[in-house]
């Protein structure tokens, strides 16, 4: 395969990327940045000043100093030869160890010795163990997965420079990953967890879900049935993470045993309950008969239930929960356990905080260069966009809010929106009930009720604590935990946006649906307020056995209302301009965010339909991405399959990424349903140049290395 280009970022002042990596050290709160590579180079003309370039990277082999003093050295010898127009002096390899929050270094003279050591928080430096250097290597492997692309782009585009290796390419390199991880699994949740987690635990954690990643990616079933069967002879819990791969392995039956016998001396353990929730409600999903799928619907619900006892401030297991009751039809249930839900900020990857770099070099080879997925980059930022589109809230959601989102548009797809308005009257005291109690009580109230829900809205990008839970029981009362900051800002301009165009005043059609204006249910805070000022007479919260919506679903209703009123002018106008005849003309950006807004809003079809429209004006790795996801899910044509992704590899090699877990996943599936023989002559027969298909054949090659090693796939 052809040898990657490397990125280079100049600096402004010699060392100044390393200064603020050091200072950023101590702010560091999860896996760490990608490891940094520094280099000190002289141009060989005389009179020269040496320059400081550096990129950073990810997948590169940090079990010891040698491995990453190997590296400086690939980058230092590609100066030789009679076309060099610099050498480099010294070069200086940074991996980030999240165990024991120290930068591991390799300075790396030339020429010289090599010299290992560690940075700590303080700045200061310290001595590099073998023990350090074992926790280094197992963080490298898991930011390696972690930082990877997930095939949209948007990880690439996030972080400039950044060279993506797949660190685990055979099985001897796959045995150290997994001695590594077995040695610290018990260290686990000291890496933290994902953002929907409230407490890292034995097995929620950073390492469990990248040892849960990689075997999904690679299929390597039995390496990791291996592991955890030895892990689970010292602590039971483990026996959660070994029915999982045992449930992607199809060995359920083994699977549901294990869980069986776990929860027979753990029977409180919320993992292991969500765990056999989660499976009864795939298989449930899959039942052939409805009486086959409501018997496995009411197992999830007592095992989902019990989850909820057992871990009250955890998201995960009363999103389960109203994930059980949504499948089960029990509208009203499935919305007041969603209200339950505790709601936490959302923490970002770490990321490097660099000065600004005096000079960019991006690099590509004339090898692989494809003009559409060069001039990619160039082409989105000229393009005009309706400002409606950039105005979605919904898309910037992650972690719980955009979990929660996820259900809420399920009810909506399942139900319609007029539905789901009528059930949450139902369920919560809006605020016009309110109104009118108050009033007869003579109890003033003088606010915007649909401004103070908007302003609750937390905002899914801020780092921090866990922010308004709601509800810890199903039917208990209304706890609440410490309010995250709250967006006052935004929620007037979603108010003002929403109140000025006409259309939001009025019903719009959507194939014989209204899109009604969701009016707000009561302010928590407003009702608190009430109880404060001695009001006695039919206690709000008592009104016809209502609940309290907590803000961040309220607001969510009205995100989700703006999404489909874009959606349903959208899908309007289209049916217009169809009908005379006429072109519907959008941007591509424009119809990438549509692209984006259907397939949140579940509508697969739609969201095809204008992925392609978008990738008719230019090239899109996310709208080849969404796609992608739907040939997969729906067994498209493999033809089809197979050419989109290639395209989504050959634009990460050109951002300097050889490694993509999901574009692996791919190709392995492709693979296994129709064979090593067939994929490759399929690749081959595709029209790109010989080395752009090259780099396809390597993702296949890896894939076929791990089947033929072993018994797993």
């Amino acid at each position: 395969m052809v040898a990657p280009a490397v990125p280079e970022l100049t600096e402004e002042v010699l060392h100044e990327a390393i200064d603020a990596r050091t200072d950023a050290l101590v702010s560091l709160r999860e896996l760490g940045p990608p490891d940094l590579v520094h280099l000190v180079k002289q141009p060989l003309r005389s009179g020269g000043k040496p320059t400081g370039v550096y990129h950073h990277v990810t997948g590169v082999d940090a079990s010891s100093s040698a491995s990453l003093a190997a590296y400086i050295n690939t980058l230092a010898y590609k100066e030789f030869g009679p076309s060099a127009t610099s050498k480099t002096l010294e070069g200086t390899y940074c991996c980030y160890n999240a165990f024991s929050r120290v930068d591991m270094r390799v300075h790396a003279p030339f020429p010289g010795s090599v010299e290992s050591y560690c940075i700590d928080e303080r700045g200061e430096k310290r001595k590099a163990t073998d023990e350090l250097w074992l926790e280094t290597y197992l963080c490298s492997v898991l930011r390696a997965y972690s930082y990877a692309d997930d095939g949209t782009g948007d990880t690439i585009r996030k972080i400039i420079g950044v060279r993506r290796f797949n660190p685990v390419t055979s099985t001897e390199t796959e045995h150290r990953f997994l001695g590594a991880a077995e040695q610290l699994f018990f260290r686990g949740w000291q890496l933290g967890s994902d953002s929907v987690v409230q407490v890292p635990n034995v097995v929620s954690n950073h390492l469990t879900a990248g040892l849960l990643k990689y075997f999904h990616t690679t299929g390597r079933y039995a390496s990791g049935i291996n592991l955890f069967e030895k892990l689970r002879a010292q602590n039971v819990e483990v026996a959660s993470l070994l029915a999982k791969v045992l449930f992607m392995g199809n060995e359920e039956v083994q699977g549901i045993r294990i869980l069986h016998e776990a929860i027979k001396q753990a029977p409180m353990d919320y993992v292991m309950l969500d765990t056999q929730a989660e499976f009864l409600l795939k298989k449930a999903r899959t039942a052939a008969t409805p009486e086959e799928k409501g018997a496995r619907l009411r197992m999830a619900l007592g095992c989902a239930d019990r989850s909820t006892i057992a871990a009250p401030s955890e998201f995960g297991t009363w999103a389960r929960l109203a994930e059980v009751y949504v499948a089960m039809e029990d509208w009203e249930n499935a919305l007041t356990t969603l209200n339950s839900c505790p709601m936490f900020t959302y923490q970002d990857k770490d990321a490097p905080i660099m000065p600004e770099p005096r000079d960019i070099s991006l690099p590509t080879l004339p090898e692989t260069r494809l003009d559409e997925i060069d001039s990619e980059p160039e082409s989105r930022y000229s393009e005009q966009v309706d400002p409606s589109l950039l105005n979605l809230r919904a898309a910037a959601y992650r972690g719980t809010f955009k979990h929660a989102y996820g259900i809420l548009t399920e009810m909506t797809a399942k139900i319609g929106w007029d539905q789901l308005l009528k059930i949450r009257s139902n369920v919560f005291v809006m605020e016009d009930e309110y109104r009118e109690k108050q009033e007869s009580t003579s109890y003033p109230k003088n606010r915007n009720a649909s401004t103070d829900a908007l302003r609750g809205t937390p905002d899914p990008t801020t780092n921090g604590d866990p922010v308004e839970a709601g509800n810890k029981e199903e039917k208990g009362g209304n706890d609440e935990r410490e309010q995250e900051e709250e967006a006052d800002l935004e929620g007037d301009e979603i108010e003002k946006e929403v109140e000025s165009e006409s259309v939001a005043q009025t019903l719009v059609p959507n194939g014989g649906e209204d899109i009604e204006r969701p009016s707000s249910a009561v302010d928590p805070e407003l009702v608190k307020k009430g109880e404060d000022s001695g009001s006695k007479d039919d206690h709000f919260s008592r009104l016809n056995n209502k609940r309290l919506c907590e803000r961040w679903l309220d607001s969510l209703f009205m995100v989700l209302y703006e999404d489909l009123r874009v959606y349903t002018i959208w899908r309007t106008q289209m049916a217009q301009y169809r009908a005379q005849s006429m072109q519907y003309k959008k941007s591509a950006e424009e119809w990438e965010i549509l692209g984006s807004l259907a397939e949140r809003l579940q509508h697969t079809d739609e969201a095809v339909e204008a992925y392609r429209a978008c990738l008719a004006q230019r090239f899109s790795p996310k709208a080849l991405a969404g796609i992608l996801k739907v040939f997969e899910k729906n067994k498209g044509s493999t033809r089809d399959t197979v050419a989109a992704t290639i395209r989504l590899v050959t634009w990460q090699y050109r951002w300097y990424s050889e490694f993509s877990p999901e574009l692996l996943h791919t190709v392995r599936m492709l693979i296994e349903d129709e064979g090593a023989v067939k994929i490759r002559s399929i690749i081959q027969a595709t029209n790109l140049p010989q080395n752009v298909l090259d780099l396809t054949h390597h993702y296949a090659a890896l894939c076929a290395t791990f089947r033929s090693s072993g018994t797993d796939g």
